[in-house]
């Protein structure tokens, strides 16, 4: 006889096997077998043993393994006449059955029990369909004189509206009625019932409210006010599960309704105040009961009493009552900030909590509760805090200080103060938008220059190891190191401190030396050292000594700076000091507007958005160009590599020109040509009067912002985007000394007729194109879009993409408004670069969108009618 026959075996023999398994693949060769008696059995149709292969068949599918092949022997056991059979039948029913199979459950039986089991099983697996034919069935059991029966109805009919929520209105009489019930199991699902039936309906609701009401909060007040009861007491209270069922549905009816939550205010002040908070079941009623003050309509004093229960929770020891206390604190600071600050003093002290969730919580509560007339002891706290607090909390902790300090400072002596202390004891955790908006901050407080580098300097004593901190005092001593020297604007809150220009210099050399300095941090050290040995000629030899050491570096970046500072210390003596001039002051307000999105950027489409790479190039956002020619990020067409480019890949700054409405070649007459020319990088000169000093008094006295922080990092001759057009004089080379002037470019003209690109029945967009003397792999093409419609459009928008042997350059449009009917056009130019010339002709896909009174419109299209030879 086989071992494994189910008439041999029990099913807890099976379960024991399946237990005494060393390995999972034992235990499936064990259940394997089991199954394969099973199947056998059935095929056998074996009547007496049925029950226990479904028992078994029930264990095996709680293990995950599959058991659809035994879903008929469920409902062979349901048709049994035998309960017990009945009973397994329905029990692997819901357990081996869900809702999309169709079952037929009887609900007429005679015997209540079965009755009951067949409830239970359509509240597990009962389906749209199922619940429509049988809410009526379900709607008489409600009113069955068993209230077990009852019980059981009432949870099904809680599954029926739930799949079909119309069918709500046929309970609301029935649901009412429970209501009443002394049963506590029958209650307590009537009140289940009754809160659902609110939430699928306002009817129902409604109704609830004017009519049942008074009796919950008499029922309520019964169940607090109950003597002893074995039957339902649970840590000396009766029945808390009913007293959080009662307080749900309460808070349902008195939430929007003025009336309903009169009525409840004086149980909930009872529930509120007698209620024991020494245990469990206490601290869950009680914590109910502030969510249904809280939540019903305002009555100021009750609100205080659930706020001041919460400020108990915070002083328990389970972690699990402090946690949900200070989830409910964040949602009562909205309804009543002045009580919640109160309990100002226990929330701090959860932010130092050993519970890693308590603390993020806390601290989010603090950040909440912080205002202008708080801000100075809670900042002070925190930052103690932040010197002993564990490191994997510090990010966040800092993060929420720097937020905190820069959005409540009341002055800009205390954000200077706080900043560094941060700075001082969490530098390496403070993101770089927090320094950066220190450094502007620092730059538009002149009187406080010579308090800030004094204070670096002594910072910088004890955290060196701060990367933050010695970025920002480097930057300081760069910028107003002789200050430091000479104690200028001395405040009578700090003490003397004495500085040589040897001491500055040391500093700045220590931060390059450090083996844990970065890339940013060693580059900001050579220009500081640049702009102090203009500042400290007496050092000037052993600045250019530590400058010297940086040309053999294996970075790039360091190895060229090194060498061009270099040279500036060496051979320009003349210019070196209007080079390193102080930076401008840098615009607050700009600043912030870029930080928060909302400053335009220069990009190679007329508007979008760019990503801020390490080098400091400024790469556009290829996803609407990708989006023409379906390619992937990487494969998107990159920007042509102009002088202006080849200067941001060398220096780490964004030197394009700002965008403007006006068109004209102005705009690309920038500071980048003078430093083109510094540089020896051959760009096509441009016909002046100025000569090199004009050219150089230009650039300092123009202001513009500087949003970048690696602009912040150069001087000042870097800062400024001047648009005074280059002389022509002989230009400086930085590393050999005066070249003799380029040749002058011939006026090429245009050689190549003019194109219609695209043409619809609403615009019209036509090409005339050019090319640089010397580099036919390059044509610049004027575009010259016209409007055909009588509509004008708004957010005008032009851009294109090429495939990967092309480069594609595009400079701001002319304006971003075309008027209608050709009353007047935008002009918009491209520059196109070729690898492939002579092999390959130049094709575009281009994109226009605008608007028509304020709706989105948007033109595609592809031009391959290009003159031959482009």
């Amino acid at each position: 006889m086989n071992p494994f026959s189910s008439g041999t075996r029990l099913s807890r023999d099976m379960i024991r096997a399946i237990r005494a398994c060393k390995t999972a693949a034992e235990e499936r060769g064990v259940v394997r077998k089991e199954c394969a008696a099973i199947r056998a059995a059935i095929n056998e149709n074996d009547n007496d043993y049925r029950h226990r292969n479904l028992a078994k068949l029930m264990f095996i599918h709680m293990l995950g393994y599959p058991t659809h092949f035994g879903q008929m022997e469920c409902l062979k056991l349901i048709a049994s006449s035998e309960f017990p059979e009945k009973r397994i039948g329905y029990l692997g029913l819901m357990l081996l059955l869900d809702e999309r199979q169709e079952v037929l459950i009887d609900l007429n039986h005679s015997n209540q029990y079965i009755v009951g089991l067949a409830l239970c099983a359509l509240g597990n697996i009962c389906s749209a369909e199922m619940a429509r034919d049988l809410a009526p069935e379900v709607e008489r059991l409600l009113q069955f004189r068993d209230p077990n029966t009852r019980k059981k109805a009432a949870l099904c009919a809680i599954r029926i509206i739930r799949k079909v929520p119309d069918l709500a209105e046929n309970f609301i009489n029935p649901a009412a009625a429970l209501l009443k019930e002394k049963h506590h199991g029958v209650l307590i699902t009537g009140v289940q019932l009754c809160t659902d039936l609110c939430k699928a309906s306002t009817d129902a609701l409604e109704y609830f409210r004017e009519k049942c009401t008074e009796g919950l909060v008499k029922t309520l007040k019964d169940v607090a006010n109950s003597p002893y009861a074995p039957e339902y007491d649970i840590a000396g209270i009766t029945d808390p599960f009913l007293h959080i069922r009662l307080l749900k549905l309460l808070r349902v009816l008195g939430q929007g309704d003025a009336d309903a939550s009169d009525l409840m205010n004086d149980i909930l002040a009872q529930v509120a105040t007698k209620t024991e908070s020494n245990k469990n079941a206490g601290n869950a009623i009680l914590y109910e009961c502030v969510e249904t003050i809280m939540s019903i309509e305002d009555n100021g004093g009750l609100r205080v009493l659930a706020i001041n229960i919460l400020g108990r929770f915070l002083s328990n020891r389970d972690n699990n009552i402090r946690y949900v206390a200070l989830n409910m604190l964040m949602k009562a600071i909205t309804v009543d900030a002045q009580a919640v600050q109160r309990h100002r003093a226990t929330i701090l002290e959860c932010v130092k909590d050993s519970d890693a969730s308590i603390r993020k919580r806390a601290l989010e509560l603090v950040y909440l509760l912080i205002n202008e007339s708080n801000v100075k002891p809670l900042t002070k706290e925190l930052i103690d805090y932040l010197e002993v607090s564990d490191q994997e909390f510090k990010g966040d902790l800092t993060a929420k200080i720097c937020s905190l300090i820069a959005k409540f400072s009341p002055e800009k002596i205390w954000y200077i103060d706080q900043m560094l202390k941060v700075l001082s004891e969490a530098g390496n955790f403070v993101k770089d938008e927090v320094w950066h908006a220190l450094i502007v901050v620092i730059s538009n407080a002149s009187d406080l220059h010579g308090y800030t580098v004094r204070a670096l300097y002594r910072a910088l004593q004890t955290s060196v190891e701060q990367e933050s901190l010695v970025r920002v005092a480097v930057w300081c001593i760069g910028e107003y190191g002789d200050m430091l020297v000479k104690n200028v604007g001395m405040l009578d809150i700090e003490d003397p401190i004495t500085v040589t220009e040897s001491d500055a210099v040391d500093i700045i050399e220590l931060a390059i030396k450090r083996h844990t300095s970065d890339l940013t941090t060693k580059a900001m050290s050579l220009i500081a050292l640049l702009k102090l040995s203009s500042r400290f000629p007496s050092c000037s030899e052993r600045i250019q000594d530590i400058i010297v050491q940086n040309r053999g570096n294996l970075v790039l970046e360091l190895q060229q700076r090194s060498i061009e500072f270099n040279s500036i210390i060496q051979k320009h003596q003349n210019i070196r000091s209007a080079l390193v001039e102080r930076m401008p002051v840098l615009d607050e307000a700009t600043f912030i507007g870029r930080r928060a999105g909302s400053m335009p950027a220069t990009v190679s489409t007329s508007s979008g958005a760019s990503l801020n790479l390490p080098n400091g190039v400024a790469k556009p956002s290829a996803a609407p160009l990708v989006d023409l020619l379906d390619l992937s990020l990487d494969d998107a067409p990159a920007p042509s590599s102009s002088g202006g480019d080849f200067l941001q890949d060398l220096l780490g700054v964004d030197l394009s020109p700002a965008s403007n409405q006006s068109g004209t070649n102005q705009a690309s007459k920038t500071g980048t040509d003078v430093l083109l020319d510094l540089l020896s990088i051959e760009t096509p000169p441009v016909q002046s009067s100025l000569s090199p000093p004009d050219v150089l008094s230009s650039i300092q006295d123009n202001k513009s912002p500087v949003a970048s922080l690696e602009e912040l990092a150069l001087p000042s001759l870097l800062s400024g985007q001047a648009t005074t057009p280059v002389g022509a004089a002989p230009m400086m080379d930085l590393l050999d000394g005066f070249v003799s002037n380029p040749p002058k470019p011939e006026n090429n003209g245009s050689v190549y007729p003019s194109v219609v690109a695209f043409e619809s029945s609403a615009l019209r967009i036509t090409f005339d194109f050019s090319k640089p003397p010397g580099n036919p792999q390059t044509t610049s093409i004027q575009a010259t879009f016209t409007n055909l419609s009588p509509n004008v459009y708004t957010d005008f928008i032009f851009q294109a993409a090429v495939p990967k042997f092309l480069q594609l350059h595009l400079d701001p449009a002319s304006s971003n408004t075309l008027p209608a009917t050709g009353n007047g056009s935008i002009t918009q130019n491209l520059r196109v670069t070729n690898s492939q010339h002579g092999k390959k002709s130049l094709v575009m896909r281009i994109r226009i969108a605008y608007k028509i009174n304020d709706k989105d419109v948007l033109e595609e299209g592809q031009i391959s009618n290009f003159p031959r030879g482009l």
